[in-house]
């Protein structure tokens, strides 16, 4: 493959050629210099950023008939061959595909044999964290009590995966990822060496794909040279790559500002016809609308001008938004990119989440970040979440925001609990989010709302529905994990005209469930496990406690009694007279019988 040739091309044969690790390779030289070689190093750090080849440097730098020294002079015989692989002293494995203990047993067993042809046996051993616990325990043995002769370079992208008694025993070296700059400064390098003409924009375009790894880059560039022949342009390695330009991204976030639906559905449309995925494209509008906010608020930062090209484009945009709207509009991306995770339509994810983008505005940005920071949301009968837009929300408020603003300051000077309570007292359970209060009177108007949620909780049908519960739980996990983390939270209470109440412990996770995008699967699926159609209704833990706690002394009352209900027509006509006794004599000394 043409890349793998350019790359052996440019793989680092010298300290000198790894790009962005100047602190590790200083280190190392130090150490060779002074003959300070320790007999075991770790390197770790993300995919292409030197970490084999730096193990190979050292391996030729210690074995080099010109030295040691702080460089191979990669002329002699012993770096030639290692350089080709050919000296069965220095030996490469990949722990991925030789992971097992008898693997590292037979390593054991050979490095007390010394070295046949260079001065230093060195063992490299990549993605080391892939090995087997038995594994690192027969590894463990060798490094405590190593032959002089011998010298274990360990790589891995996953640190953390390593037993700490691993990385106690060997010198830690974090490889970094390399700078947009630095690996710029080198493609260009590249480039002028294979007499190719290349594009600033494309180059820091490319550099910006790899994330990081300098390897990864070369690959890409490799391949872009492959198709350009010549001249590397930035419109080349935007349609090879599969990315968006900036400029039609330009175009899409000003249809999202105009809230021009058709617009923005006939963009995404083009974008599908050119090829492109919408979760790379969902990835790219996300980097997008996060270098939009880091523009508006820290303009001269470094982190804004190692990945924006022409920063001015991105102020005009950015001015056309406000901070609160773009962070608004970040959450509803970084959701809907989740759940494509999920999702076997993933442009219909997309469509929906930029759909939801045109309406969202500065008004309605602020309103609801308003009230959701008083609450008020909640307490009105919104089912909102806290860290996005819920569906129809904006909607619902574009016809009463000037009457929200009017009573907004009145309702922080008074007290956002009380109006609350007020504004619920008319609402169902699912809806009310309501609050406890020391008031009697709020309190019996409370349990009265929920009294048939209350008597439903010991019939039969309840019971049945709390040992069917866990049912209820696995099948919404198979059907969608998300909705089952927010559900499992909530437990269900009572029973009543066919509706399910369920109790939840945290706010949020009640919001969510009751969103319109997730309740209808919940009762689809407790109508299979019931055998009947059910509806969910929701209600805070700690509301239903409190109504529960307020009606257990009349009903305890009325069972200690045994009074005949109200309503049945052989109720006594002198119930007044055994309410009379009671109070004389206490319930315990009075008995009431029936003729």
């Amino acid at each position: 493959m043409a890349h793998i040739a350019l790359y052996r091309t440019w793989r680092p044969q010298a300290f000198r050629d790894i790009v962005g690790q100047k602190h590790i390779v200083q280190t190392l030289q130090n150490s060779l210099r002074e003959g300070r070689v320790t007999h075991a190093y770790l390197f770790n750090g993300p995919r292409g950023t030197g970490k084999t080849s730096a193990a190979k440097i050292l391996a030729k730098a210690v074995n080099c008939l010109s030295g040691p020294a702080e460089e191979p002079c990669n002329q002699c015989a012993n770096c030639i061959r290692i350089t080709e692989g050919a000296v069965m002293d220095v030996v490469e494995i990949d722990a991925a595909s030789n992971r097992g203990v008898e693997e590292i047993r037979d390593i054991r067993d050979k490095v007390k044999y010394a070295p046949t042809e260079v001065r230093q046996k060195v063992y490299i051993i990549d993605e080391v964290h892939m090995l087997t616990t038995e594994a690192f325990n027969a590894l463990l043995k060798t490094l405590e009590e190593p032959p002089p002769h011998v010298m274990f370079i360990l790589a891995t992208t996953e640190p953390h995966k390593l037993p700490a008694t691993i990385i106690s025993r060997c010198q830690r070296f974090d490889f970094r990822r390399v700078s947009l700059d630095e690996q710029v400064e080198r493609l260009h390098l590249v480039c002028q060496e294979e007499q190719i003409e290349a594009e600033e924009n494309a180059l820091r375009f490319i550099a910006r794909l790899s994330d990081g790894g300098m390897r990864d880059a070369l690959s890409l560039l490799d391949q872009i040279m492959a198709f350009s022949g010549k001249r590397v342009t930035y419109d080349d390695v935007v349609s090879i790559t599969g990315g968006m330009a900036s400029d039609q991204f330009q175009i899409l976030v000003e249809a999202i500002k105009r809230r021009d639906v058709p617009a923005v559905l006939q963009l995404i449309d083009s974008f599908m016809q050119e090829g492109k995925s919408a979760d790379k494209c969902m990835e790219n509008l996300l980097f997008y609308f996060r270098d939009l906010l880091m523009v508006k608020l820290v303009p001269d930062s470094q982190a804004v001008t190692d990945r924006i090209h022409d920063v001015k484009a991105f102020v005009s945009v950015a001015a056309a938004f406000t901070s609160q709207e773009l962070i608004s509009m970040i959450d509803s991306l970084n959701y809907y990119q989740t759940e494509m995770k999920y999702s076997v339509q993933p442009q219909t994810l997309l469509e929906v989440a930029l759909m939801k983008l045109c309406s969202v505005s500065a008004a309605d940005s602020g309103v609801a970040a308003a009230l959701e920071s008083t609450g008020t949301l909640q307490a009105a009968g919104e089912s909102a979440p806290r860290d996005r837009a819920s569906d129809g929300l904006v909607t619902q408020l574009t016809s009463r925001i000037q009457r929200l603003e009017e009573q907004l300051a009145q309702l922080l000077k008074q007290g956002v609990g009380s109006s609350a309570a007020s504004s619920n007292s008319g609402s169902s359970p699912s809806g009310t989010g309501m609050r406890t209060s020391s008031n009697p009177a709020a309190m019996k108007k409370s349990v009265e709302k929920l009294d048939g949620y209350l008597l439903g909780r010991e019939e039969p049908e309840c019971k049945n529905v709390l040992q069917k519960w866990g049912q209820v739980l696995s099948r919404v996990k198979e059907q969608k994990i998300t909705i089952h983390a927010w559900l499992v939270d909530g437990e269900p209470v009572s029973l009543h005209n066919d509706n399910v109440l369920v109790a939840f412990k945290s706010a949020m996770h009640r919001e969510t469930t009751e969103k319109p995008a997730n309740k209808p699967m919940i009762e689809q699926v407790m109508a299979e496990v019931m055998g009947r159609p059910l509806k969910l209704v929701t209600i805070m833990l700690k509301d239903w406690n409190a109504a529960s706690d307020e009606s257990k002394n009349v009903v305890r009352s009325k069972e200690e009694l045994k009074l005949i209900p109200e309503g049945e027509p052989d109720a006594p006509a002198n119930e007044q007279w055994i309410d009379e006794a009671i109070k004389l004599f206490g319930a315990d000394l009075v008995e009431i019988k029936s003729d």
